[in-house]
């Protein structure tokens, strides 16, 4: 049974990413303790969310999972382009996004910040102790959609700069603890050597 939210959100997954970084290899399908990063994040979000989406720049091997892709309307490849892809895509108000490279997101995190969603925020974002506002692990309402395709339009792909224009929740990251004490959610996998930390994680933490 999917886990009781406050409003009907969306749950959206950033999978359009070239992976440069780490060869050029899509990250989404980087297995991790015997599970793609892909399914480990369905494997979050289908208990919490009853309409999934992956954002991607095609279709291609995403489409067998059966969850509709949002495609990106933008050439340029950005976080930004998919948060626009998934927004122009979803039929909710909201919705929850986290990117592909995101191995150990805790379903206990994301639905601590989703408790403090509503109708009329725009953005719901995690704030961490030493100010960095986590923009991959956040609510976003159809109301940004104007302001990020003009940054789009405009050539600017830093995500948090829209924020002036809507209404925005930053949540410490203190509130979302109880659901991930250790902060794994926001550990990302963009590096060789990131990979091989996930790899020891997994491993000895049987995350």
């Amino acid at each position: 049974m999917p886990y009781p939210v406050p409003m009907d959100i969306s749950g959206i997954i950033l999978a359009g990413g070239l992976g440069t970084r780490m060869g050029n290899v899509r990250k989404a399908f980087l297995h991790i303790g015997g599970r793609t990063i892909l399914d480990r994040l369905l494997a979050v979000y289908r208990p919490i969310f009853t309409r999934v989406i992956i954002a991607a720049r095609e279709a291609g091997e995403f489409a067998a999972h059966g969850l509709p892709v949002a495609l990106d309307r933008f050439d340029a490849r950005s976080s930004l382009t998919g948060i626009h892809a998934g927004l122009e895509t979803m039929e909710t108000s909201h919705g929850f996004f986290s990117a592909c490279d995101a191995p150990f997101l805790q379903g206990g995190l994301v639905t601590r910040l989703l408790e403090h969603a509503a109708p009329d925020l725009d953005v719901v974002i995690p704030l961490k102790e030493d100010g960095y506002r986590e923009p991959l692990t956040a609510v976003y309402s159809k109301r940004c959609l104007p302001f990020i395709r003009k940054q789009l339009e405009g050539g600017n792909y830093r995500i948090i700069d829209f924020f002036d224009h809507v209404r925005v929740r930053e949540v410490p990251v203190a509130e979302l603890r109880p659901g991930d004490p250790d902060l794994v959610s926001f550990f990302n996998v963009n590096r060789p050597e990131n990979l091989a930390e996930a790899q020891r994680l997994a491993d000895e933490r049987g995350l």
